[in-house]
């Protein structure tokens, strides 16, 4: 995973993108200067050997870098994707998706964002995800056809937005 993501590029919203600098930003100068203080005192508690504050703040400061290599590796491989640059005539990267089941009539709308903002809570899904694969590059009237662990289902595409 480390090395595909040192080539490869992430398709990021311009407010997905903007979050991801703020959060690496804090965790360089908030972040760090707080687990240096925690482990500046648990040093001063004595024998490193039996120190589990020393163990718990050193543990913190691994994870932490571990997340701003990642938040780095990320921000550098972004490909940001422009709403205004983003065409309504098919399905792609940064459109909203209003599709119906065909079978059902359900109707529901996502929208189609890259793998690292992924949400399907907040209907925001994959280009990578199933679904989202099957309505990359169509057109509103299309039907496609998705198959999920859950069994296979028809959805027509109602509407493309930005």
């Amino acid at each position: 995973m480390a090395r595909e993501m040192d080539t490869a590029k992430f398709q990021l919203s311009r407010e997905a993108y903007e979050k991801y600098l703020k959060e690496l930003e804090n965790l360089k100068t908030v972040k760090r200067r707080e687990v240096a203080e925690k482990i500046k005192v648990a040093r001063s508690f004595g024998d490193l050997s039996e120190n589990s504050e020393y163990d718990e703040a050193k543990a913190e400061q691994a994870a932490l870098e571990e997340r701003i290599a990642y938040l780095e590796k990320l921000i550098n491989n972004a490909k940001i994707i422009d709403k205004d640059e983003v065409s309504t005539d098919f399905v792609g990267i940064g459109t909203n998706v209003k599709i119906q089941n065909v079978d059902t009539g359900e109707i529901v709308e996502y929208s189609i964002v890259g793998s690292k903002e992924a949400n399907p809570f907040e209907f925001k899904i994959s280009d990578e995800s199933p679904v989202g694969k099957a309505l990359m590059g169509k057109k509103v009237g299309e039907v496609v056809e998705v198959t999920v662990p859950a069994g296979k289902f028809r959805y027509k595409i109602l509407e493309i937005s930005k």
